[in-house]
């Protein structure tokens, strides 16, 4: 994604940089107007012993958004996506889906709600072909009692259709997952969570390992699933490629939120800043010396 990215959802109004506009978060953010939200967390906290991983975290994501989760290592991202995805109940706060509280005994609960998550390794089998990884415990059967089988054929026909419906190219459904690129991998991962009925798509860290090429392979496919509905939990460290996708961002630092951003409330620029800790990132460039050169007339 290049400077064009931040065309990608139409015009947006910017506030300048350090005003108070600047800092608050559109509550119509996204143009989802007054819908309720598929997923909603309100002041979600979670301690581990005497470690506070989550503080007071808020957000929301609609059908047809992508919400960008943000923050360095050590922020709560983990820790969000485990309480979003069922892993883990708050210890405070609430957490909402479709408007109703929602208590979850496990990742199942989550996942027959429609809530899938794909983390960072993907669950997938290297030395298996991309259809069955794409089914993996969930093959099409023919036949009844004894006499079931392994539908192959239609398996291998529906892993091309769903692939195709999201302008995924792979050459072969029957080479092995193993030789696919980290781009193509995390887009077959996320059409097997859109065909297995996601309404809510919980990606963990997908660029973070991939090159400028394919990280832009991944953003394209994420737009993707937000453009056929789903709402879209994008977890990154990176604001480079939140920006070009984004429609919300929320910030965490050490488990507390830093604000939740609208796009059209946010400059990349004014994100990048938000954080890098602004003030500190220019301490630190004038303590190594590197502050740029005066302009001559």
């Amino acid at each position: 994604m290049t400077g064009t990215d931040e065309a990608a959802h139409g015009a947006v109004d910017k506030a300048p940089a350090g005003t108070e506009e600047a800092g608050k978060a559109s509550p119509g953010a996204g143009g989802t107007g007054s819908a309720v939200p598929l997923l909603e967390t309100r002041g979600c906290g979670k301690t581990f012993g005497g470690v506070i991983a989550l503080r007071d975290v808020s957000t929301r994501v609609h059908a047809g958004e992508v919400t960008c989760v943000l923050g360095d290592n050590g922020a709560g991202k983990s820790t969000l996506i485990k309480i979003l995805s069922g892993v883990h109940p708050p210890d405070s706060g609430a957490y909402l889906v479709d408007g109703a509280p929602a208590a979850f005994a496990g990742p199942r609960d989550a996942l027959d709600r429609g809530i899938a998550t794909v983390y960072q390794d993907l669950a997938m089998i290297p030395l298996m072909s991309v259809w069955r990884n794409f089914f993996l415990g969930s093959e099409p059967t023919r036949g009844r009692g004894p006499l079931r089988r392994l539908d192959a054929a239609r398996a291998r026909r529906t892993v091309r259709e769903e692939l195709r419906s999201m302008g995924i190219d792979i050459r072969d459904v029957d080479q092995p997952v193993g030789t696919l690129s980290g781009g193509e991998r995390q887009s077959v991962a996320i059409a097997r969570a859109v065909h297995f009925g996601a309404r809510v798509l919980i990606l963990d860290e997908p660029t973070s390992a991939l090159g400028v090429k394919q990280a832009g392979v991944v953003l394209r496919y994420i737009a993707r699933a937000r453009d056929r509905g789903l709402g879209v939990v994008f977890i990154t460290h990176n604001p480079h490629h939140a920006y070009p996708v984004g429609d919300r961002f929320l910030l965490l630092n050490r488990g507390a939120s830093m604000g939740e951003y609208g796009r059209a409330d946010v400059t990349r620029q004014e994100l990048t800043s938000l954080m890098a800790g602004g003030a500190e990132l220019e301490q630190l460039t004038h303590e190594l010396g590197r502050d740029e050169p005066p302009v001559t007339p």
